[in-house]
């Protein structure tokens, strides 16, 4: 894929990768680097996908647990209902973000350049 620079000049690098975190807007970061995957960036991303994956699975065992259990609360059950609502949120940011990153065979995708203002601007 080819983006503009700061400088206005097309470089030749990875597609961006929609990162586990929001800015103070609450609008989605991406990261644009090459498709090696070993920066600092997407390490720290790769920790914190793991560590959100894992406490949605957590999440859906008490969930199990408190649906099971008929003398649970209309607040608890409204406080587990936010809390998948907000675990999902993540797992479908995490999906979105590696279906992104899929490898795409060779002339299945054309290069194109970003307008300016879209990522690497």
């Amino acid at each position: 894929m080819i983006y503009r620079s700061h400088d206005g000049t097309a470089t030749t690098i990875g597609r961006p990768r929609l990162l586990p975190w929001s800015n103070l807007d609450g609008d989605p970061c991406y990261l644009v680097t090459d498709d090696t995957g070993t920066g600092r960036v997407s390490r720290l991303a790769d920790d914190i996908e793991a560590v959100q994956l894992g406490m949605a699975d957590d999440l859906l065992g008490h969930a199990v647990d408190l649906l099971g259990d008929g003398k649970a609360t209309a607040p608890q059950l409204r406080y587990l209902a936010a809390c998948l609502a907000e675990a999902l949120h993540d797992v479908h940011r995490i999906a979105r973000s590696r279906g992104a990153r899929l490898a795409v065979p060779r002339g299945d995708e054309p290069s194109r350049a970003v307008p300016d203002g879209g990522p690497g601007t």
